[in-house]
């Protein structure tokens, strides 16, 4: 199962960056998660280059979405809102359709996130992804200075990654089976309660 983690971040040892990365480490066996690291070399969205002839950044970022069967998405908040480069990035998938009915998990690397999740879960809903409630889970990260190591190493936060990737995956193959039984779902939600 290929998974696609997006930090919205772009700072250097980023807690979003961090929580994803030990997202990777705990992740299921069936898992093979990769971080997509091309957020800050993506061109500002410019619909006149939205095309067959899209900047080589971009053709990459759509590549690499559509050949993912779910995206993990951690992202700060900057002024109650998504920051720029991921919103950006969101912005260069609206037309052409990656997104659409994709499984979606959002990790919250801080409580006080709420304005940027709810940006972000609007924006997802726009482009029709498919948001997984039960897999999205918001953790508190006590410092900018965490690591990979210390998330792992604390029982509650690695219990709680370990039990949203597994219902990741749940959701995943259910969605799955339901497309091949013709079916498809507009939420997680609906999804895994069909």
């Amino acid at each position: 199962m290929r998974i696609l983690a997006i930090s919205g971040s772009l700072r250097t040892g980023s807690s979003n960056t961090m929580l994803l990365r030990a997202a990777v480490a705990l992740a299921p066996q069936a898992f093979e998660v990769s971080v997509y690291d091309g957020l800050a070399t993506l061109p500002h969205f410019n619909p006149d280059q939205d095309n067959e002839a899209a900047p080589p950044p971009v053709v990459d970022f759509r590549s690499q979405l559509h050949a993912s069967d779910g995206v993990l998405i951690s992202s700060p908040e900057y002024a109650h809102g998504v920051p720029g480069v991921l919103k950006n990035a969101l912005d260069w998938v609206v037309a052409s359709g990656e997104l659409y009915g994709k499984p979606v998990a959002l990790l919250n690397a801080s409580p006080r996130s709420v304005h940027a999740q709810a940006s972000l879960k609007e924006t997802l809903t726009v482009v029709t992804a498919n948001l997984i409630p039960e897999a999205s889970i918001t953790v508190s990260l006590r410092s900018n200075k965490v690591d990979e190591a210390s998330i792992i190493s604390d029982p509650g936060i690695s219990h709680a990654l370990r039990s949203a990737l597994e219902a990741f995956g749940r959701a995943i193959d259910l969605l799955r089976a339901n497309a091949g039984n013709g079916m498809r779902s507009e939420t997680g939600a609906s999804a895994l309660t069909s």
